[in-house]
């Protein structure tokens, strides 16, 4: 699940209470909608939030009663904020909608980040399922990553239910896992020679825990995996990126990642 830093900060003075005497005017807040009574512009927006975010890109009215959406950018990155009607608090976190324990800021946050899949490169990827199926979901991983090794049995259930779908695996050690630069540059030496059968199975060894051999070739498709990783702000495994170009990380269920395909 996406993380965002949970902050309220205080933009202004006291509102002032109104007059009971308003509730029985008939054009007014009390006789309609009440957001018809209040306006936030993308302009206003920007002036009230200068100092804490790059950019606003964009201000539209909640579906929570009392708030805006605000879609900012903040240290190069799409991110959904919320200001409420009085322009004096500013929220950045998790909204969740009881009815359906729906988390709206990490489904807004999604659909703000997608990234361009035609910037991706497949040559070097392990290909699970068949490489011509129509669907494809490309996926970060890493050789020493226990979320990793949970979730290509999941990728396995999916493509034998849906032979339409296939998986693209991008290796991308992480600095913390210590053996997985040189584990992902034997798995890419093989990968390169064509053979991806034996490069699944090397990946599937090294998730469980198994040494391979040294890498028997000189190749820099790592160092261009994880440059195109910064790139695009992953920097987490797994992480899944859909064929709309919406970015899913960690571990999902095979059920799961094909529910996700219908929200497309």
């Amino acid at each position: 699940m996406i993380k965002l830093n949970v902050a309220v900060l205080i933009l202004g003075s006291a509102v002032l209470a109104a007059s009971p005497v308003f509730a029985f005017e008939k054009a007014g807040c009390g006789a309609g909608d009440c957001r018809d009574c209040h306006a936030l512009s993308k302009e206003d927006a920007a002036a009230i939030l200068k100092d804490k975010v790059d950019k606003v890109l964009d201000v539209k009215r909640s579906e929570v009663p009392g708030l805006w959406d605000v879609e900012a950018v903040y240290d190069g990155q799409k991110v959904p904020l919320y200001m409420d009607f009085s322009k004096k608090y500013l929220i950045s976190g998790s909204v969740i909608k009881l009815a359906n324990n729906e988390d709206l800021s990490e489904q807004k946050f999604v659909s703000m980040n997608k990234v361009d899949v035609s910037r991706i490169s497949l040559e070097d990827a392990i290909v699970i399922g068949k490489a011509d199926a129509p669907g494809k979901i490309i996926v970060f991983d890493d050789p020493e990553c226990s979320f990793c090794k949970k979730l290509h049995p999941e990728m396995k259930k999916v493509v034998a239910k849906h032979p339409e779908l296939a998986f693209f695996i991008k290796l991308f050690p992480l600095p913390a896992h210590k053996g997985a630069p040189a584990k992902a540059k034997a798995i890419a030496c093989i990968k390169s020679k064509g053979d991806n059968s034996k490069a699944e199975a090397m990946l599937a060894d090294a998730l469980n825990g198994k040494p391979l051999p040294e890498a028997d070739c000189d190749t820099d498709q790592i160092d261009k995996n994880i440059a195109l990783a910064r790139e695009l702000h992953i920097g987490t495994t797994p992480t899944l990126i859909m064929p709309d170009g919406r970015v899913l990380p960690g571990f999902k269920e095979a059920d799961k990642i094909v529910a996700a395909l219908k929200e497309q």
